[in-house]
């Protein structure tokens, strides 16, 4: 296919992955605050795009990792990168469908590196970067913000044991408005910048920019619209799995968790690591879970989330490695992609409209605040 053509087409599907990144990872910062009633749902999702759109422009380290550190660039084509955006996004509508919070980021990266392996061959990707930038921090993240937000909920209970009891929630309410806002800055920070650094890549193999380069102004605002936009359509299934289905929430405990996932994103956006936000923030209510003594964790829900985070990688690469397969192999292949991804994409959509459980109006979901979690010690 003619490149004036195909890098038009990868754009656009970077940016449709950028808004399904959106609506997939809007519970990670606002389903703690809407299962506590801090926030309520409209105003939740309203905040947060706002807030990942303005997070966008902050910084463009994770999106050099991507664009140059994760695969040759001079060894591929933008038909491969189609090919490995298609196979993200599949699975990203999977695992929306069925209410797992798995792994945006590591979709793209399994799709990526699927595409390009089976392109160009084992060489072309750069394993080392990925261990270091995707793999340990996939595993250390979530530790960290579920012991820092196991600690920040028991100091939370702790400096405010002799408080009013019906002051005390309302307080950490409106923390949490402060706490989601900061959070949402972050994923913008973070998530946005994953799709600049696709489309920098794409613009790379094209020969359209030089080796190295950092993604194009028009790329970081197309990109941040994208995400703000998938952002204020919500992710309901995603946020009942996040807000309630973990562990008892209450205003103390979404308060650090939101606090501790904040600021594990925000130092890995700084430092360049593609971080999963998803994973991070899961962490950080478990974390606030374990915290409360009393309070109770679904485990069972818990380790429905550790497997698909298990096997989004392996499985989004094979989706990719297929998809790029067939992209590569001439202007049919690209186009009967297109197809598939289109009709997949309309297909989930279409069951997602007569599943009741998946309402996509923010009016119909029955968002109720819990009963706030008991304190350390039995008291509430």
């Amino acid at each position: 296919m003619d490149l004036s053509v195909l890098v038009p087409l990868v754009v656009v599907t970077a940016l449709f992955f950028d808004f399904t990144n959106g609506f997939h990872d809007t519970a990670n910062a606002m389903a703690t605050s809407i299962a506590t009633g801090a926030l309520r749902p409209r105003v939740a999702v309203a905040l947060s795009a706002v807030l990942n759109l303005v997070g966008a422009f902050l910084s463009v380290e994770v999106a050099k990792t991507i664009s140059g550190g994760l695969v040759d660039d001079a060894a591929i084509t933008p038909a491969v990168v189609f090919g490995g955006l298609v196979g993200a996004i599949v699975w990203n509508l999977l695992t929306w469908y069925v209410g797992l919070p798995s792994s945006s980021s590591h979709a793209l990266f399994g799709g990526l590196i699927g595409a390009t392996w089976v392109a160009a061959g084992g060489d072309a990707v750069h394993f080392a970067k990925l261990v270091e930038k995707v793999l340990v921090p996939a595993v250390a993240a979530p530790v960290v913000a579920g012991v820092a937000g196991a600690l920040a909920t028991y100091l939370a209970f702790r400096i405010t044991r002799r408080a009013t009891a019906s002051k005390t929630p309302e307080g950490f309410r409106v923390g949490q408005i402060a706490s989601a806002s900061l959070l949402s800055l972050a994923h913008g920070t973070n998530d946005a910048q994953k799709t600049m650094g696709i489309i920098t890549l794409t613009l790379i193999s094209a020969g359209t920019l030089a080796p190295g380069s950092g993604p194009p102004t028009w790329v970081i605002v197309s990109a941040g619209l994208a995400i703000a936009l998938g952002t204020y359509l919500g992710g309901w299934r995603i946020i009942r799995t996040l807000g309630k289905g973990i562990t008892d929430i209450g205003a103390p405990q979404g308060f650090a968790a939101q606090t501790s996932a904040t600021a594990v994103i925000l130092t890995s956006s700084h430092l360049g690591i593609a971080l999963s936000t998803t994973h991070v923030c899961s962490g950080g209510i478990l974390g606030a879970g374990l915290g409360t003594p009393q309070a109770k964790v679904h485990w069972s829900t818990a380790g429905r989330m550790l497997l698909a985070w298990l096997i989004t990688l392996p499985a989004a690469g094979v989706a990719g490695a297929i998809a790029g397969l067939v992209a590569e192999s001439g202007t049919v292949g690209t186009v009967a992609v297109a197809v598939v991804g289109v009709v997949f994409a309309c297909a989930v959509f279409a069951m997602s409209r007569r599943d009741a459980v998946g309402a996509h109006n923010v009016n119909d979901i029955p968002v109720e605040p819990l009963e706030p979690a008991p304190a350390p010690g039995g008291t509430r």
